[in-house]
């Protein structure tokens, strides 16, 4: 009797529950839809917003096979913006019903970006021609590797770089009908903003080696090397505590719609993927700067994001004010054995207090020993300030992102968290000797910053560039086979001495040696690996794309080693090599060269 009461009141309660839930799912809809482009295929990473009375209130991102869904949606009609950089912008009204489900479907043609994003219902517009009227943005000089001889210098030694902010910045001046400057084209962040397929590291290490030669796609007597490193992965379930401080720029110069707007949704964003291990604060600077938020438990969400959207821009920039007090806000809050870090977003334009590059490098390399690294959020256009926010990222022992849309945002803050927050190796120096029985010269494509003294190798005092977990970092050589000509003059034999002797070594079939040196997160001595690279040809997917994506940059840049590059094979390579492209990074990279080379057809 006793059993049959207990089993009727289970059955009741579970009744109540299931009533109760079939209640509240009629009390609000779902809208869900589609998204392609003209030609009908899938367009992964859309920016979908719902908005109501001129205020955003729900954001999507598409998935691989280009949908998007919003669930738990109050009945009512809304306005539902369809955004991806490089098309133009779509909307469309949608009314949803409590317990029924809405479709759209959106087809993106492309053209010129049209981007509004709402964080308040106080949002501030600007004439974008107006805002692009005085271009004051500043790049850093860069002059391409020239050809070495293998026999007079055999090594080649650089610092790694996993810097991605010159492919999205090429992206927008692209998208914008305009070319970009030649010095804001990076060959090395271009192909180092996509991930590869190369072994994942085994036995504890924080990264695996993979090499390669292959055919040079613009010079057919000369050949390809390839060098990956591939980081290994942290998933979201062991990632370690994260100790942050968001340093927003919230100067005048902020002002426009693909910045603050932009930094507050981006931010926003990040803040929705951290936990109750993770501590975040917020710090914002204008003409001074001060404490928006103490130290919060990832948890509170609400309180993180009802914070970030109060942030607004007036003002002048003292960026080093900000940067002094982010620092002392993370050291105050250190973790052991976290991640501890300042994301900075800003234009990069500094106007008051430390302004001056090499003051402001000295202030981050002050603080960098403590353990606390620096990543910088780069923001909009006209006045963008590339080679100082490169250079402070690079000094803050960080990595160096150009936000120029939502997508980007999630590709970097979200997708990419672990390779933008964690840090798996540090100092990660590369040097490569070349044998000069088989190789007559060879060429560094890209990474002109990032050149290092040979003696810098085994210097564990010099300072080179971070892996973040799951970061893939390609290097390229363009090699000259013995005999060919790599250069318009010769040099003049020396009087001094003869013609080096071979070591043994120098006979085996070996092209190069490849060896890497690294430090621990929180170590101070380095290690080595070493690979040595047979003397053989073959042209993996890796190679083909990463060429592909070298060869664009060459283009752009008008490079003198561009051989017979051109657009045509730079698309039909990248398509060929395309492979799994779950998020559309590579498609995207196809649309691109199809507007560069329309942007060229036009300035000619």
């Amino acid at each position: 009797m006793r059993r049959a009461l207990k089993l009727s009141v289970v059955v009741s309660l579970i009744s109540l529950v299931t009533l109760a839930i079939v209640e509240a799912q009629s009390s609000v809809g779902i809208l869900r839809g589609l998204v392609k482009d003209a030609s009908g295929a899938v367009l992964p990473g859309v920016t979908v917003t719902m908005s109501r009375g001129g205020t955003a209130t729900r954001t999507a991102i598409t998935d691989t096979k280009g949908e998007f869904l919003f669930e738990g949606v109050t009945p009512g009609r809304y306005d539902v913006i369809a955004v991806l950089i490089g098309f133009g912008t779509e909307r469309s009204p949608v009314t949803v019903s409590a317990g029924g489900i809405a479709s759209l479907s959106f087809t993106l043609h492309v053209g010129q970006i049209a981007e509004t994003i709402t964080v308040s219902g106080q949002a501030r517009t600007i004439d974008a021609s107006a805002a692009r009227t005085f271009n004051t943005e500043t790049y850093d000089r860069i002059n391409d590797n020239k050809w070495t001889n293998a026999k007079r210098r055999p090594l080649s030694t650089l610092s790694i770089d996993v810097d991605t902010a010159s492919y999205s910045n090429v992206r927008r001046s692209l998208n914008q009908g305009q070319r970009p400057p030649k010095d804001a084209v990076r060959i090395e962040e271009l192909i180092n903003y996509f991930s590869f397929g190369y072994p994942e590291p085994r036995g504890g290490k924080p990264f695996a080696v993979t090499t390669t030669i292959g055919e040079c796609p613009w010079n057919a007597k000369h050949r390809l090397a390839l060098i990956g490193l591939q980081a290994r992965r942290v998933d979201s379930g062991s990632m370690p505590p994260r100790n942050l401080v968001f340093l927003v720029d919230t100067s005048g110069s902020m002002f426009e719609p693909t910045k603050l707007p932009l930094v507050k949704a981006s931010l926003a964003m990040l803040a929705r993927n951290l936990t109750d291990r993770d501590r975040v604060a917020i710090v914002a600077y204008a003409g001074e700067a001060g404490l928006v938020l103490p130290a919060t438990s990832g948890a509170d969400v609400e309180t993180i994001v009802e914070a970030i959207s109060r942030l607004e821009s007036g003002g002048s920039t003292n960026g080093a004010g900000g940067i002094v007090l982010a620092y002392q806000i993370a050291r105050q809050q250190f973790i052991n054995g976290a991640v501890n870090r300042v994301v900075l977003s800003t234009d990069g334009d500094f106007n008051v207090g430390v302004t001056g590059q090499g003051d402001l490098i000295r202030l981050i390399e002050e603080h960098r020993e403590s353990g606390i690294a620096l990543s910088v959020l780069g923001f909009g256009m006209g006045n963008l300030k590339d080679s100082t926010m490169e250079k402070l990222a690079d000094t803050g022992n960080g990595n160096y992102a150009y936000i120029d849309s939502l997508q980007e945002a999630q590709k970097v803050l979200v997708e990419q968290a672990g390779g933008t927050l964690v840090t798996v190796a540090k100092d990660v120096k590369l040097q490569v000797e070349f044998n000069p029985r088989v190789i007559g010269s060879y060429r560094l494509i890209g990474y002109e910053k990032r050149v290092l003294e040979d003696h810098d190798f085994n210097d564990d005092r010099k300072d080179a560039g971070d892996m973040g977990a799951g970061h893939s970092v390609t290097v390229l050589f363009e090699l000259a086979p013995v005999g060919e000509s790599f250069g318009t003059t010769r040099v003049d034999p020396l009087k001094y001495q003869l013609a080096t002797e071979l070591s043994a070594s120098a006979r085996a079939d070996e092209a190069m040696t490849v060896k890497v040196r690294y430090k621990q997160p929180d170590g101070n001595t380095s290690t080595l690996t070493t690979v040595a690279v047979k003397n053989t040809t073959s042209l993996t997917p890796e190679l083909g794309f990463a060429s592909a994506v070298a060869e664009f940059g060459m283009l752009l840049r008008e490079s003198e080693h561009k051989g017979s590059s051109s657009f045509a094979d730079v698309r039909e390579r990248a398509n060929r090599f395309k492979g799994d492209d779950p998020y559309g990074h590579r498609a995207e990279f196809v649309r691109l060269v199809d507007a560069a080379e329309g942007v060229g057809r036009v300035n000619r």
